[in-house]
């Protein structure tokens, strides 16, 4: 389960009714919350593509990541490697950059989120509105934590995605990337 990824992703559209939202997840009593802007750097090589993974460099004020994250046809549960770069020698983009020109990145997009984050013991539930140059998607995520099996880590979103109306809706099984750079997978 270390290196395992298990959450849901739903796209909320413009009447998606945040203040109710936040409300929900207050009544919910999370240990903290936060609203941040994260700014993630996808890569993909040769290699990438053929055994199905992105690398990303995420660096917001919080921490920052370089992360390999595998491509599933269903996301709901994946593999996904982080490196904790640490905060205290700065924002390490072109270093980054340097290391996936190097491993021979064939492709590079930023994707920049304002999020908002309630973080549980079990879960942490997010809204953000992401975007590129071109294309703005708006989502709710629920990723299980701390878990010891896939099963519990799926009753958890469950649970959640029940208390906030979530259940019957239908989740998004397409990566941030395929949403906001269309075809880039192919």
């Amino acid at each position: 389960m270390r290196f395992t990824e298990i959450e849901h992703k739903f796209i909320v559209g413009e009447s998606f009714d945040l203040a109710r939202f936040r409300a929900q997840m207050e009544a919910l009593g999370p240990t903290r919350s936060v609203t941040l802007r994260v700014r993630d750097r996808y890569f993909l090589t040769d290699h990438s593509r053929g055994n199905r993974y992105v690398i990303r460099h995420r660096y917001d004020e919080e921490l920052q990541h370089l992360t390999i994250k595998a491509l599933e046809a269903d996301p709901e549960v994946r593999n996904e490697i982080n490196l904790d770069l640490g905060q205290h020698v700065g924002n390490q983009t072109a270093t980054v950059d340097a290391f996936a020109e190097r491993l021979g990145a064939t492709w590079s997009g930023d994707i920049v989120k304002d999020i908002e984050v309630w973080h549980f013991p079990a879960c942490e539930v997010v809204h953000y509105t992401a975007f590129t140059r071109d294309r703005t998607v708006a989502c709710v995520e629920f990723e299980a934590i701390n878990q010891s099996s896939v099963e519990a880590a799926l009753a958890v979103l469950d649970s959640f995605e029940r208390a906030t109306g979530f259940a019957q809706l239908e989740r998004s099984r397409s990566s941030l990337v395929e949403l906001l750079y269309p075809g880039v997978l192919a």
